[in-house]
C-alpha cells in the first residue's frame, strides 16, 4: 500500500522555495501591475481630467453660468429629488430583504433572491419601455390613469419608479452576505431575553450591519444621480421639467454646447469622486466586520 504524500514541508522543501512555487516572478508582477495602471490611466484618469479640462476651458465665470442657467438649475434638482427618494425606498426594501432572507425559512425564498437580482439582468431602456407600456398613455393603465388626471410616464413619478428600479439591488446584495455570516444566534439570545422584534432590529441587528448599509446606501445613490437609460424612456426630455443631470448633458452636447455639457457632467463627476472617497473609506470598516464575524464563527 502506498503511503500518503507528505505536505511541502515535509518533502525537505524550504521555506523560501515553498514561496517561490507560489509567486511570479517579479518581471510578471511588474507587467501586470503596469498593464492595469495603463489600462486606468487611459480609460479611467485621462477621461476624467478631460471633464474637469474642458468644464473650465472658457473660464470659472462660463462654468458657473453653465451650471445655474434654469434648465441646468431643474436638472439638477430633478436629480437630487429622484436620488432623495429612490434611495430610502430602497434602504428599507433592502433591509427588509435582507433580514427575510438570512433570518427566515419560506417558499419562494430562492425567487426573492433571484428577482432582487433582476435590474443587473436587464436593460435599464428595457426597464423603461415596461413602465411606458403600463402606465403610457396607450399602455395597459393608461385610460384610467389619464381618466383620474395621474401623470406617471413624462413626469417626476415615472423618474422614480425608473431610479428604484434600477438601484434597488445595491442595499439587500450589501446586507444578505454579512447577515448570513452573523446568523441568527444574537437575535435568539435577545428573544430569550425578553427583547421584541423592533428592540432586536435596533439593539442587535442593526449596529452589526450598520457598516455595510452605509456602503451599499453610498452604492445605491451613485447609481440613481447617474441613471440614465431607464429614466431616458420614461422622461420625455422636457427642457425644464424631466430632464435630470445625464439627460441635460446630453441635450446640450448634442446642441453644441459642450462648456454646459462638461459643466455638468464635472458635477457628476466630483459626486463619483466623493462617492468613491466614502466608499473607500466604508469598505475597510466593511472588511473589519466581517473579519470580526468570521473570528467570532471559529
Amino acid at each position: 500500500m502506498e503511503s500518503p504524500q507528505r505536505p511541502a514541508s515535509a518533502a525537505g522543501l524550504s521555506p523560501q522555495a515553498i514561496r517561490g512555487a507560489t509567486t511570479e516572478p517579479p518581471w510578471v508582477r511588474r507587467l501586470l501591475i503596469g498593464t492595469a495602471l495603463a489600462f486606468m490611466t487611459l480609460f479611467l484618469f485621462v477621461p476624467l481630467a478631460t471633464v474637469f479640462y474642458e468644464a473650465f476651458k472658457k473660464g470659472f465665470d462660463v462654468y458657473i453660468a453653465s451650471i445655474t442657467e434654469p434648465d441646468a438649475l431643474s436638472a439638477i434638482q430633478l436629480t437630487l429629488i429622484a436620488t432623495a427618494i429612490s434611495v430610502p425606498l430602497n434602504l428599507v426594501f433592502g433591509v427588509a430583504a435582507a433580514w427575510a432572507i438570512t433570518k427566515f425559512d419560506f417558499h419562494g425564498k430562492n425567487l426573492l433572491l433571484t428577482l432582487i437580482d433582476l435590474p443587473f439582468s436587464v436593460s435599464p431602456v428595457i426597464a423603461g419601455l415596461i413602465y411606458v407600456l403600463i402606465f403610457g398613455l396607450q399602455g395597459w393603465w393608461g385610460e384610467w390613469l389619464r381618466d383620474h388626471d395621474i401623470r406617471i410616464i413624462f413626469a417626476m413619478p415615472g423618474i422614480v419608479l425608473a431610479t428604484v428600479f434600477v438601484t434597488f439591488p445595491f442595499v439587500a446584495r450589501e446586507l444578505i452576505p454579512l447577515m448570513q455570516a452573523q446568523g441568527i444566534e444574537q437575535e435568539e439570545a435577545a428573544r430569550v431575553l425578553g427583547a421584541n422584534g423592533w428592540q432586536i432590529f435596533w439593539r442587535v441587528t442593526l449596529p452589526n450591519i450598520k457598516w455595510a448599509l452605509l456602503y451599499g446606501v453610498i452604492l445605491c445613490n451613485a447609481r440613481a444621480m447617474g441613471e440614465f437609460g431607464a429614466v431616458s424612456v420614461v422622461s420625455g426630455h422636457i427642457r425644464g421639467q424631466t430632464n435630470t443631470m445625464p439627460l441635460h448633458i446630453e441635450i446640450a452636447y448634442n446642441e453644441y454646447q459642450f462648456a454646459a455639457a462638461f459643466a455638468v457632467a464635472s458635477l457628476l463627476a466630483l459626486l463619483a469622486l466623493v462617492t468613491l472617497a466614502l466608499k473607500y473609506v466604508v469598505e475597510q470598516r466593511v472588511k473589519h466586520q466581517k473579519r470580526a464575524v468570521g473570528d467570532r464563527a471559529e
